[in-house]
């Protein structure tokens, strides 16, 4: 758990990701600090490690305010906790113990295989300029690493130089307390981290090293937009966060399985993997159609029909 005096340094943190990566208004910031701070203040300053007793009790208190206030504040609360946890700040994500007056919950942003496609044939249009630019073969690394790892922005910009081994098709992460998880590596991403490792100088401790530390967070969001933009993508449409949500997806629609998925995601409750990783009704209903023992029976039942 975190120490309760993290709270402020959290929710800005919170808040710098939701300008960077969302694009939000100043006003929408403004209006989720006030809901952070006061929900912090109730709880005297435990907000990052409230439980969900806390935040059933905190729901309590806004029994009198309006439908629209609660919904608000309920929202700009679940998505701190949510920020939380795909960060590795939390091993758990207390939110739903937040009401929700009538609102359903919406399904995070995706982009489908023909959006990705286009990103990367962006990519590929600014590798074959001439004279080549290093920058364009960092970001070419930067998002095969995030489409086809699932890696969280602050351990993509974060990697040590020797994180990826040319001849190992994993890596491994440590996150809070020491804990591991193992990260498939697809060949293109090894090839691109390959090509790019060559324009990295040798006394970088950083993969992707910029200044005297590491690529920015914020940086590494502006270069998504900007490659969003010519790829014709609405900018607000792309974030890394999105990235790694597509690479969920696409995998689930592909087959995978959900365990598999939390393994690789680095969640550690399989509801959090559920909510990440959504397929649309017809994926679901083509499933069980195809693959649920009663589906072959039927198709016993059905053959022997024909032949009568």
């Amino acid at each position: 758990m975190l120490p309760a005096s993290e709270d402020r340094a959290l929710i800005d943190r919170f808040l710098e990701m939701m300008a960077a990566e969302a694009g939000a208004a100043k006003n929408t910031i403004a209006a989720y600090r006030s809901d952070l701070a006061l929900a912090s203040g109730f709880l005297h300053g435990r907000l990052s490690v409230a439980a969900p007793e806390d935040l059933a009790r905190l729901g309590g208190e806004w029994l009198a305010l309006s439908k629209a206030s609660v919904a608000r504040k309920a929202a700009a609360l679940r998505r701190f906790f949510a920020f939380l946890a795909d960060e590795g700040l939390r091993t758990d994500d207390p939110g739903a113990a937040l009401p929700r007056p009538g609102a359903s919950r919406g399904l995070p942003k995706i982009l489908d295989i023909a959006d990705i496609d286009r990103l990367f044939d962006a990519i590929a249009a600014r590798i074959a300029r001439d004279p080549p630019d290093p920058n364009d073969v960092r970001l070419s690394t930067l998002v095969e690493l995030l489409y086809g790892s699932g890696l969280r922005a602050t351990e993509l910009v974060s990697l040590p130089r020797r994180a990826i081994a040319p001849d190992r098709p994993y890596l491994i992460l440590r996150g809070k307390g020491g804990t591991e998880r193992l990260v498939p590596l697809s060949d293109r991403a090894r090839a691109a981290v390959a090509l790019w490792r060559a324009h990295v100088p040798p006394e970088s401790p950083w993969l992707f090293p910029s200044g005297k530390s590491h690529l920015s967070r914020i940086r590494l969001y502006q270069l998504l937009k900007g490659l969003a933009a010519e790829a014709d993508i609405p900018p607000e449409r792309v974030s890394p966060h999105v990235l790694r949500h597509a690479f969920a997806t696409h995998l689930l629609a592909g087959g995978a399985d959900l365990r598999a998925l939390q393994a690789m995601l680095g969640h550690a409750d399989i509801a959090t993997t559920e909510i990440y990783t959504h397929v649309d009704a017809s994926r679901l209903v083509e499933l069980v159609n195809a693959r649920h023992p009663l589906a072959e029976a039927t198709a016993r039942v059905d053959a022997r029909k024909r032949g009568a």
